[in-house]
C-alpha cells in the first residue's frame, strides 16, 4: 500500500506540473494545446486502468470514466451553446479533470467542477470592478478549471 501511495503522489505531482504549464500557456495564448492535454488524458486512462487491475477494485475506474464523460460532455454542451465561450481545449481538459476528480469520488468531482466556475466568475467580477474588463472580454478559463481541480482533490 505504501508503494501505491507513493505512485499516487508522483502522479499528482506530475499533474500539478502539467497543470501549471497549461495555466501559463492558456493565460498567455487562450489555448490549451492538444499536444499536452491529449497525452495527459491517455496517461490518466492508463493509470486508472492499472490501478483497477492492481487493486482488484474496478469501481474507481468506472467512476473516473463516467466523470470524464460527464464533465467533458457538459463542457461540450457549453461549447455548442456559445462557441465564443468555451474552446475545444477547455472541453478536452474537462474530460481530463472529470476523470481525475471522479476517480477521487463524486464529491471531489462536484466540488472541483463548481469551483472552476465560481473562481472564474469572481476573477471576471474583480476585473470588471477595476474596469480592466467588460462583458465582452475573453478570459482564459483553463487556469480556473485547474484551480478548481486542485480544490476538488484537496477538499473532496
Amino acid at each position: 500500500m505504501d508503494l501505491r501511495l507513493a505512485l499516487i503522489g508522483l502522479v499528482h505531482g506530475a499533474l500539478l506540473g502539467v497543470g501549471g504549464w497549461l495555466v501559463v500557456i492558456d493565460a498567455r495564448t487562450h489555448r490549451l494545446p492538444n499536444r499536452i492535454v491529449l497525452p495527459t488524458l491517455a496517461a490518466l486512462l492508463l493509470l486508472v486502468t492499472v490501478d483497477a487491475v492492481a487493486t482488484g477494485r474496478p469501481e474507481p475506474m468506472i467512476r473516473a470514466l463516467l466523470g470524464g464523460v460527464l464533465l467533458g460532455g457538459f463542457y461540450l454542451v457549453l461549447r455548442a451553446i456559445s462557441r465564443a465561450g468555451m474552446g475545444g481545449g477547455d472541453v478536452k481538459l474537462a474530460a481530463v479533470i472529470g476523470l481525475l476528480l471522479a476517480w477521487h469520488g463524486w464529491t471531489a468531482l462536484a466540488l472541483g467542477a463548481a469551483s472552476a466556475f465560481v473562481l472564474g466568475a469572481l476573477y471576471a467580477l474583480v476585473l470588471m470592478a477595476l474596469r480592466r474588463a467588460d462583458r465582452a472580454t475573453r478570459i482564459a478559463f483553463g487556469p480556473w478549471m485547474i484551480a478548481g481541480a486542485v480544490l476538488g482533490v484537496l477538499l473532496g
